[in-house]
């Protein structure tokens, strides 16, 4: 009976909702960037026929095929078909949806509802371009569901203040970071697993390709001809950090300068390859699901009686 009772301790251990404020402003203003970032391009990347790059009717047949359940924007122009609406004008509604969305998200307002149509858009919007999406969209779709999920509102939205919707247990809390936070270690283990499986990363080639190729070449190759000797170190480090990272991020003593050289990682990749929505995303994940107690302190809540009461209280960060 002690490892039932211990793994649902360090599942549902009481937790503040600072985490949950991070995650939820931290994407929001991610959401709003994505949008501005393709706001020229919109329509061409997912128009349905003329005009596009790739047509979206192409993107959609081959998503079909791995599920018909998978969301994208056709089913949103064909409910708008039947009302009168063109495709072009249902495709900018979207976008204007996903805008609007960032701006309530980010000051709290209609918190779970909103998280959750923007989750929906913005999963259907990555689907129907799925043949000029990167890893980012991915992410942003990872962060706003859990958004989704997690007991909101948190103590900094506008719906906690004035239409005075409390947040529920705070073991939910606990549980919905402790996922988020298994969840980055896999991330980055199997990440970093993938890259010592070849031979790129050890001899420094795969960061040569990734930084000399456009439109990633913000470096002049002049200057990195100069550091090539770095190249092999700072692969085989980047392998380290990503592979130790679901092992050290838990240790006492060594948690904290392993999340800040993960976080200088991103700050890294930001400035030397101009990748600033994807690290942004990175630092956001990270803040929210190890930052509360590691990189800064923050009081525990009390035992509130929950379904879980009776058991012994740990940080989810101990």
């Amino acid at each position: 009976m002690r490892v039932p009772g211990r793994l649902l301790n360090w599942l549902f251990s009481p937790e503040s909702d600072h985490w949950l404020s991070i995650l939820r402003i931290g994407f929001a203003f991610q959401l709003v960037l994505y949008c501005v970032s393709l706001w020229t391009d919109w329509n061409q990347l997912l128009a349905g026929t003329g005009g596009a790059f790739v047509s979206r009717d192409l993107t959609e047949a081959i998503v079909s095929l791995e599920s018909p359940l998978i969301p994208r924007l056709g089913w949103f122009v064909a409910v708008g078909k039947t009302i009168g609406l063109g495709e072009p004008m249902v495709v900018n509604f979207v976008w204007y949806c996903l805008f609007v969305a960032g701006i309530f998200l980010a000051i709290g307002l209609f918190c779970r509802p909103i998280a959750g149509a923007a989750w929906l858009l913005h999963l259907a919007a990555v689907k129907s371009g799925n043949l000029a999406t990167y890893g980012v969209d991915n992410f942003i779709t990872i962060g706003l569901f859990y958004l989704m999920l997690s007991p909101l509102p948190d103590r900094l939205a506008l719906d906690f203040w004035w239409r005075h919707r409390k947040s529920r247990d705070r073991r939910w809390l606990g549980f919905f970071r402790r996922v988020l936070q298994v969840h980055l270690c896999l991330i980055y283990f199997f990440g970093g697993l993938t890259k010592v499986l070849g031979r790129g990363w050890w001899d420094g080639t795969n960061l040569w390709r990734a930084l000399t190729r456009p439109p990633f070449d913000i470096i002049s190759a002049d200057v990195l001809v100069r550091f090539k000797y770095v190249f092999p170190i700072a692969g085989i480090g980047i392998c380290l950090l990503e592979i130790g990272y679901p092992f050290f991020v838990w240790h006492r003593r060594v948690r904290r300068p392993w999340l800040t050289a993960i976080l200088l990682m991103h700050i890294g990749i930001a400035v030397a390859m101009g990748m600033y929505l994807f690290a942004s995303v990175m630092i956001v994940l990270n803040l929210a699901a190890f930052g509360p107690g590691i990189l800064w302190h923050h009081r525990q809540p009390a035992d509130d009686g929950g379904p879980f009461s009776g058991a012994t209280v740990c940080s989810p960060n101990n």
